[in-house]
């Protein structure tokens, strides 16, 4: 069996599989909110004027308030893979080690994010920098497995340049640093009929994972690379012990990386139809994160902005993430 046909038979099973759990959550859900609906109404209907018990229907409303809207807001998801899993992939671009450190950072951020939405995360690969810094080993590049319900629809406007303005940590002379990294936000699983990946189209090379700093922790070649000659799309697994399974998780994430591609090719087609202009993805970056002379977050595209940089930067992308969903 060649590997594209190995992939398309386990992914297949274990979508099916996922699907069945996404449904009965949604139902288990949807029985919890209407029963707390009901108990909150007969509560207030005995409460009556009792100003005693205001506080806690205060509590309860709110609650119940906030899951609704949550609820809402993935009505939103009407694409074909937004309700599964991602994989989301950073790369450090202009910047040099501050860029690679501003990666690390992207990095953590998501993780905290996917941590607080209750996601289970993986990390598949990771080309770290030379030098350690601030936020420890910078990265080069990494790739995330971030497994939730509605993981993709809410991670995939991340896509984009995300640019750093801060005091530079490698500077002798503090000097002010601007420094970008490309985020990139794929499915985590593409139906195989929606990517022709031939077997003759790819190479694959095995090698060894490594650590920081060029550090070597593993002494069999179970490390995966496979590059698609077509497009010269390259992609990296090394967190499994086995070459066969990175192997499987390598030709996943380039089957996701490819529908990702045609996604794009179309959407630049349809707006050079409508005589619509869209910018080269490099050269205009998505957000802002601004630690020096002031701290300021700021969408590019929907004007949201907080000033509370730590925050974000400790995962609290919601705010973001629901104005995104909105436009």
């Amino acid at each position: 069996m060649s590997a594209p046909d190995f992939w398309k038979d386990r992914a297949h099973a274990q979508q099916k599989s996922e699907e069945l759990a996404v449904l009965k959550r949604a139902i288990s859900r949807w029985e919890r909110v209407t029963s707390d609906f009901k108990t909150l109404a007969e509560l207030a209907a005995v409460a009556g004027d009792d100003e005693g018990i205001r506080p806690e229907l205060e509590k309860n409303y709110f609650k119940l308030e906030k899951e609704i809207r949550t609820i809402e807001a993935e009505k939103l998801f009407s694409g074909k893979y937004d309700r599964g899993n991602a994989v989301l992939s950073i790369f450090s671009g202009a910047g040099g080690k501050d860029a690679e450190d501003w990666a690390a950072m992207l990095k953590r951020m998501y993780e905290r994010w996917a941590e607080k939405k209750g996601c289970k995360i993986r990390t598949l690969h990771e080309h770290f920098g030379e030098l350690e810094g601030p936020s420890g080993w910078g990265i080069k590049n990494a790739s995330l497995e971030i497994r939730g319900e509605n993981a993709y629809g809410y991670l995939k406007k991340e896509s984009g340049v995300h640019r750093l303005v801060r005091v530079s940590p490698f500077s002798a002379r503090s000097l002010r640093h601007t420094s970008f990294a490309l985020v990139e936000v794929m499915p985590e699983f593409v139906a195989p009929e929606e990517v022709n990946i031939k077997a003759d189209d790819i190479r694959i090379d095995f090698f060894r994972s490594s650590g920081p700093g060029g550090q070597n922790v593993n002494k069999r070649e179970t490390a995966v690379r496979i590059t698609h000659r077509p497009t010269n799309i390259q992609v990296a697994v090394q967190v499994e012990r086995s070459q066969e399974r990175n192997r499987e998780l390598a030709m996943r994430l380039l089957a996701a990386r490819l529908y990702r591609k045609q996604c794009e090719e179309q959407e630049r087609e349809a707006a050079r139809i409508r005589g619509e202009t869209l910018p080269a993805e490099w050269g205009s970056q998505i957000r802002s994160y601004v630690l020096h002379p002031y701290k300021l977050v700021k969408d590019h595209r929907t004007g949201y902005e907080t000033s509370k940089v730590e925050e974000v930067l400790d995962g609290s992308l919601n705010g973001f993430i629901e104005a995104e969903l909105k436009e």
